[in-house]
């Protein structure tokens, strides 16, 4: 009977230290999944807007926004130094916080969804939405930071 349960109890130990390190890897790898899915919308936003100059004018101009060159210069700025910030994990709390902070006069003035009617209405709540929920993923990432494998990181362990 000695040996089952010592057989037992080893198999268990093999099978606990299995399981700890896949997740101690998945806990390693998956901040920088998240950080890479949040960071790539506004990186290609962000960029897409420079070729697209004109048209984001246009846009900007027919939602009564002021100063239209100044905010759309800052926004390229913000969304592509944002994303950036949190794809490599450089001061990502902080570039989090900003896109988070970004996200709320953007949300409220271009996805206006309360004051239209039938699928546009229905377009922009889905947009809205989003920006809702990418702000819950930036403010995970300004309270958690960007993980292990970011120069956050590294550059703490230096």
């Amino acid at each position: 009977m000695s040996d089952f349960n010592h057989s037992t109890t080893m198999g268990r130990l093999a099978q606990a230290s299995t399981s700890k390190s896949s997740t101690h890897t998945l806990a390693n790898v998956t901040p920088l999944v998240a950080r890479a899915f949040l960071a790539l919308i506004f990186l290609v936003v962000g960029v897409g807007k420079i070729p697209g100059w004109e048209g984001t004018v246009g846009y900007m101009a027919s939602k009564g926004m002021p100063l239209i060159p100044l905010f759309l210069a800052a926004a390229i700025a913000v969304e592509v130094l944002g994303g950036l910030s949190l794809l490599l994990g450089f001061k990502a709390r902080w570039g989090a916080l900003v896109l988070a902070a970004f996200l709320v006069p953007v949300t409220l003035i271009f996805h206006g969804f309360w004051a239209l009617e039938g699928m546009e209405r229905q377009m922009q709540m889905v947009s809205f939405m989003k920006n809702v929920g990418l702000m819950g993923g930036l403010l995970l990432v300004a309270l958690h930071g960007s993980g292990r494998y970011s120069i956050d990181s590294w550059r703490e362990r230096s």
